[in-house]
């Protein structure tokens, strides 16, 4: 009997043994596959309970406004057309410059040195003067004003004669004319109260108590010459002016050349 039970048994065991590998290969449901992560569903949003969006009004884009068109020239007493020529912006600044520079007013002061051989000694004569005026333009070329003069004068004599300290004090007017560029001629007539050594009908020096005898009489003295204009500024400038005067000999307060620096300002519009 054990023998018939024994073949039995291996025959079951061998028809349950390929069902259990079945079994444990067959694909178990709601599993991922190997080496994935398994997605999980949101659940579904509950649009119920939710406030409906309210649309905001946006307004459309302003269209581009259309520009204006460049201004046309206007014409002007410079330029009737109303059209800039080349150049003109410039000749409209220098005249600009020359109007600021040329002023109806200005002051005209300096001073001015001059020496000479004494015309009746062995000796000199040297002048020193300064000369404040105010001057007037007529034009851009032509200028006149009044002005006053102070000048101190030292003659000396030689042959060990003491030498003279004089001053002079006056009145003049003065013109000038602009011929070309910074180029100009200027003329001047001055009258002084003038201190000068006396002399006798010889035109000999009066000595008393070893001193040359000085008295007072009234000069004139006519100027003329040329000069040179330094511009320094709109308001400024530098002059040096080579005169003559016409007015020599025992009557003459300035010797010849009279060379005087002088320094102009404009005043006013």
């Amino acid at each position: 009997m054990n023998r018939l039970l024994f073949p039995f048994l291996l025959g079951a065991v061998a028809l349950l043994a390929p069902g259990r590998s079945f079994a444990q290969n067959k694909p178990v449901l709601n599993t991922a596959p190997p080496g994935t992560t398994p997605v999980r569903r949101a659940p579904a949003a509950d649009t119920a309970n939710v406030a409906p969006t309210i649309p905001v009004y946006t307004p459309a884009p302003a269209a581009p406004q259309p520009t204006a068109p460049a201004a046309l020239p206007q014409p002007s007493q410079d330029s009737p057309s109303g059209l800039e020529l080349p150049g003109r912006e410039q000749e409209r600044k220098a005249a600009q410059q020359h109007a600021e520079q040329y002023t109806k007013l200005f002051i005209y002061s300096g001073f001015g040195l001059g020496y000479s051989s004494n015309y009746y000694s062995d000796g000199g004569i040297f002048n020193f003067s300064i000369s404040p005026a105010i001057g007037y333009r007529l034009s851009d070329r032509l200028a006149v004003g009044p002005g006053l003069s102070y000048a101190y004068v030292n003659y000396s004599f030689g042959k060990g004669v003491p030498s003279l300290n004089l001053n002079n004090i006056g009145v003049k007017v003065f013109g000038q004319f602009r011929v070309i560029d910074q180029f100009f001629v200027h003329a001047e007539y001055e009258v002084t109260k003038a201190e000068l050594p006396l002399v006798d009908q010889y035109n000999n020096y009066i000595i008393i108590n070893n001193q040359i005898a000085t008295g007072t009489r009234q000069v004139q003295s006519p100027l003329a010459g040329v000069g040179y204009r330094s511009q320094i500024s709109n308001r400024a400038a530098a002059d040096i002016v080579l005169l003559y005067n016409f007015q020599g000999g025992y009557n003459s307060i300035y010797s010849n050349p009279v060379i005087r620096f002088n320094f102009l300002f404009n005043i006013g519009r």
